[in-house]
């Protein structure tokens, strides 16, 4: 079973760019997108409707153009919800900020299978001035590993999407330029560090703990080309699928958006 999940930075801007089916060039029998930015029916038919899957999106509830996920699936899951549950959010404070609410930005779907959950995220952005730290470090990234747990206490987890952070130092071409800057301060790092601790294992390093990939680029002074970028778009598992973790890779082959899709396989007993 392959787990695809790409921040897309513009679902209708990648169908535009005639970019939208490269993706399943990968194989997927669950992709996970963020960021789509738009509602369902803005997209177009063959977005929404891709022949052989389940499709499921969540859109900003906020401002149009914003945010967003999707979920398709090969499967039919046993059940989906959107956004974080309230008994979570109510429990770690998270509230609106001066840029909106970020549970009802489209931010998180959760979708149920025989064997497993998978989530699909995109976390909310520190900002620049790291003016939505705050609300991210004691509130979001609390809350979501919250649900996570509870699920996990149910059966594995598996969770994607873009986390806008890079953990470690081999994560971004330029740690010590950017120490302290959105995506790589102690407080974002600290977030991942307790997905580990919590018996999550970013599957990328569970396989690959060496080799410097990246999975997002700015736009500026051609750093796609000249390799200068971060890895922020990960795949989490529980420490339980970790035995079936066939493999896991960074797709920069892929175009459409300054962020690449990320993968992993697991090997499932009826797959």
């Amino acid at each position: 079973m392959r787990i695809v999940s790409w921040n897309v930075n513009g679902l209708r801007a990648v169908h535009r760019k005639e970019k939208w089916k490269d993706v399943f060039a990968l194989k997927p029998d669950i992709l996970c997108l963020q960021e789509i930015k738009a509602q369902e029916d803005q997209l177009p038919n063959e977005v929404r409707e891709v022949p052989g899957f389940y499709a499921y999106f969540n859109s900003s509830k906020i401002k149009k153009g914003y945010a967003g996920t999707a979920l398709y699936s090969k499967q039919k899951p046993l059940r989906v919800s959107f956004e974080l549950p309230k008994e979570i959010t109510s429990k770690h404070n998270l509230h609106s900020d001066s840029y909106g609410d970020p549970n009802r930005e489209g931010r998180v779907i959760t979708a149920e299978f025989p064997e497993f959950f998978v989530v699909t995220v995109y976390t909310p952005n520190a900002k620049d001035d790291l003016s939505r730290l705050k609300l991210r470090h004691n509130q979001w990234d609390p809350a979501f590993l919250d649900h996570c747990v509870t699920l996990q206490s149910k059966k594995p987890v598996i969770f994607c999407g873009d986390l806008n952070v890079a953990h470690m130092p081999i994560d971004l071409a330029r740690p010590k330029e950017n120490e302290g800057s959105k995506g790589y301060t102690t407080e974002e790092r600290a977030g991942i560090d307790n997905m580990i601790e919590e018996g999550f294992i970013d599957t990328l390093r569970a396989v690959n703990s060496s080799e410097h990939l990246y999975t997002w680029w700015s736009p500026w002074s051609g750093a796609r080309e000249k390799n200068v970028g971060w890895r922020i778009d990960y795949v989490f598992a529980s420490q339980d699928l970790e035995e079936i973790l066939e493999d896991a890779a960074v797709h920069t082959d892929i175009y459409g958006s300054d962020h690449c899709p990320v993968s992993a396989n697991f090997v499932l007993e009826n797959s």
